[in-house]
């Protein structure tokens, strides 16, 4: 923390309170940081735009990006507005050449590392659509005044809250291999028949959702073709393809979570 000027915090867009690590507050303490909502592509836009406006009337500055085309002149403008008297100050000490570094911290898959290769324009950082991929601390210049330090992504090793972990699971920041993927994804049918029923309908060509999330996912199975011999629902299969589908933004744009 001494040797940057600001951190960026990445939080998902889906979700931006549940992938926010608990004790980094009191790891940062005074430290100027923005909170970068990641994958805004993949969550309700109207849900991003009052999560902004909740963080921002905190006096927390934020911004939104999307992970796969990430704007390094909206972060670095917001840098700079939020340094302002930092970097004024240095001017008035004749430091020439300011380059602000900035850390970037986050929970594991928000979207760091693809992030920052769009900031820096090369495959720098390694990159995977699961979590823990970044092993370690790496410095990346992006443009002409700005060096990021990529760290890997830390979870906090108890949830308190069942549906902060089940918002975690559901988006792939806990890996799958330790997790029951089949209970996981009647988990999710669940939420989304409660929060989004039109989108859940509409991807799985569903004419009516029944108050039981099990005969909802076993419809969505044989609407998939997820049948085993004998007739029997491939709970497996069908489990993969709704978490993948989720993931990848393709059920629609859902948020998990509301400022309110």
């Amino acid at each position: 923390l001494k040797s940057v000027d600001i951190v960026l915090e990445l939080v998902d867009a889906r979700l931006p309170e549940s992938s926010r690590n608990p004790q980094l507050a009191e790891v940062l303490q005074d430290k100027p940081s923005i909170i970068v909502l990641t994958k805004m592509d993949l969550a309700d836009p109207a849900e991003t735009k009052k999560w902004i406006n909740y963080y921002e009337s905190m006096g927390q500055p934020a911004i939104a990006v999307n992970s796969n085309s990430g704007n390094l002149k909206i972060i670095e403008k917001k840098i700079k507005e939020i340094l302002a008297d930092k970097l004024q100050s240095r001017k008035e000490k004749g430091i020439q050449n300011q380059k602000l570094r900035a850390m970037c911290i986050g929970i594991p898959n928000v979207g760091k590392s693809t992030l920052l290769n769009h900031l820096v324009k090369k495959n720098v950082a390694q990159t995977g659509n699961r979590p823990g991929v970044t092993k370690a601390q790496q410095w990346l210049k992006a443009g002409k005044d700005l060096q990021l330090l990529d760290t890997p992504g830390i979870l906090w090793p108890k949830f308190e809250d069942e549906i902060v972990g089940l918002n975690l699971a559901f988006t792939g920041a806990i890996k799958d291999e330790i997790m029951d993927t089949e209970e996981l994804a009647l988990k999710l049918v669940e939420r989304l028949q409660e929060t989004n029923p039109e989108e859940l309908m509409t991807r799985y060509k569903l004419t009516e959702l029944n108050e039981n999330p099990l005969d909802n996912l076993d419809a969505i199975a044989r609407k998939r073709g997820a049948i085993m011999a004998g007739n029997q629902i491939d709970y497996n299969r069908i489990a993969g393809i709704i978490l993948d589908e989720f993931r990848g933004g393709k059920i629609g744009k859902i948020s998990l979570e509301k400022p309110e």
